[in-house]
């Protein structure tokens, strides 16, 4: 079963106006189930997501809310503190980036945020996400930058 599968067949089981909504997904990227959870709560929140589909923008915002909320259960739930931190970072970032319409830093914030989650923030992140936060507009390559030198091996 795919990450995409289980976030639908979980929103299914709570049933209502969302459980309605849930689509089989378009596409799955093998990503961690909470972390997935997030980036389609975000999608819902800025495009389109791939799990739940509504022609009610409240609805999608809601169904948005609550995959954050799921995401980052799960995560507090394992214990995971560092990894609820980055990605509260990455969905207030996002915000962020969203409501001055720079899709660039968006991604970029996603991108480095997941690369966090997956093997540890950098000096060199946190200070990406120092720009980002001050509207500096060399975030998005420094975040990019950040996120190349975490996967480089020792």
């Amino acid at each position: 079963m795919t990450v995409l599968t289980q976030i639908a067949g979980r929103l299914r089981g709570e049933g209502g106006l969302l459980a309605e909504a849930v689509v089989a997904p378009r596409a799955d990227h093998g990503a961690w189930e909470p972390v997935e959870a997030i980036r389609e709560g975000y999608l819902l929140h800025y495009a389109a997501g791939r799990v739940v589909s509504s022609d009610d923008a409240d609805l999608a915002l809601l169904a948005g809310d609550q995959l954050y909320a799921i995401g980052l259960a799960e995560l507090a739930e394992l214990g995971d503190l560092e990894a609820v931190g980055e990605l509260a970072d990455v969905i207030s970032l996002t915000a962020a980036a969203q409501s001055v319409a720079d899709e660039e830093l968006a991604e970029a914030v996603w991108d480095a945020g997941a690369v966090a989650v997956g093997w540890g923030a950098t000096p060199g992140h946190e200070a990406a996400k120092a720009l980002a936060r001050a509207g500096d507009s060399t975030a998005a390559e420094a975040l990019r930058a950040a996120a190349r030198e975490a996967r480089e091996p020792i």
